[in-house]
């Protein structure tokens, strides 16, 4: 990429539905405000494709985060989608490469959400690859956040086991089956009993994934009891907990330290997921990223709701 569309006015996008919660902008412009780049990031807040696809496709677009209800769907309208992306079956990602042949651009599909979870591990425990590599890992939930949680433990982290936690069978099911199709996929089990639990290794890396409400049904309540189960193994490890709206501190949050595991807010995943899009659509390295501003800037503003 040329030095000189630094100096040039070009835009990135949000595109999904709803959006007024997001923190999204704000990162963004921040890390654009820090690097001095004229660069900007809008929000188009809707579920119609176009609504969408003509600022994706303009001249002065230079790539997108696509989020809820789109993250699947997106899928099929890029020309390509990355390994991870295929692997976990959404897209947050657009970025844009020209063709070496043809010098048409490209519309590449990723998932940085993975990238996230690997990089909030890796970043503030240095030594976590030593103690994970080889070792089961947990996830709890069974949504998009669970599956980039799966690809990350076990294709960086070296998990060799993922438990899988979830309020829910039918979205176990679904998820086993679709990392069954992964060529080198991971090993998942489903925890359904505390009794089960009890019998098993501890996990090493934790990444909780369920909104930060008090569990109501009998799988919501069967789903804590089997996470507290496992978190009151005498071996403690490493928890990410992705929840973190409107709250950083949540009640899992809060449970996990008072087990004395080393607990990670979910704003970690989120800014390092972003900065992983800047690294695309910049085509700059990731050391050129200003992570503490971003930081700053996400923690003030959560401080403030």
């Amino acid at each position: 990429m040329s030095e000189n569309i630094f100096n040039e006015k070009r835009r990135t996008y949000l595109f999904g539905h709803p959006l007024h919660q997001s923190l999204a902008p704000l990162l963004h412009s921040t890390i654009f405000k820090s690097l001095d780049v004229p660069w900007t990031y809008d929000p188009i807040d809707s579920i119609d494709k176009n609504d969408f696809l003509p600022k994706l496709k303009a001249d002065d677009c230079i790539g997108s985060a696509v989020t809820m209800p789109h993250k699947v769907t997106w899928m099929k309208e890029c020309d390509d989608v990355t390994e991870e992306g295929r692997a976990i079956g959404a897209i947050n990602t657009i970025f844009i490469r020209r063709d070496p042949d043809t010098g048409k651009k490209r519309y590449i599909g990723t998932n940085t959400d993975c990238i996230g979870i690997r990089e909030a591990f890796l970043s503030n425990f240095p030594d976590v690859l030593s103690h994970s590599k080889g070792r089961p890992a947990l996830v709890i939930g069974g949504g998009g956040a669970a599956r980039s949680a799966i690809y990350a433990l076990y294709k960086w982290l070296g998990a060799s086991e993922i438990y899988l936690v979830n309020r829910v069978e039918d979205e176990v099911v679904d998820i086993v089956s679709s990392f069954a199709s992964v060529e080198g996929g991971p090993k998942l089990t489903h925890v359904s009993t505390v009794e089960q639990a009890a019998g098993l290794d501890a996990p090493v890396l934790i990444v909780g994934t369920v909104p930060n409400f008090p569990p109501r049904s009998a799988g919501e309540i069967m789903a804590r009891n089997i996470t507290v189960e496992l978190l009151k193994k005498e071996q403690k490890g490493y928890v990410l907990e992705m929840c973190y709206h409107p709250n950083i501190i949540t009640e899992f949050y809060t449970l996990s330290e008072q087990e004395g595991w080393k607990v990670l807010p979910g704003t970690e995943a989120m800014i390092y997921q972003g900065i992983a899009q800047e690294v695309l659509w910049m085509e700059r390295p990731l050391t050129d990223m200003p992570f503490e501003a971003a930081r700053a800037a996400i923690t003030d503003a959560l401080s403030s709701r």
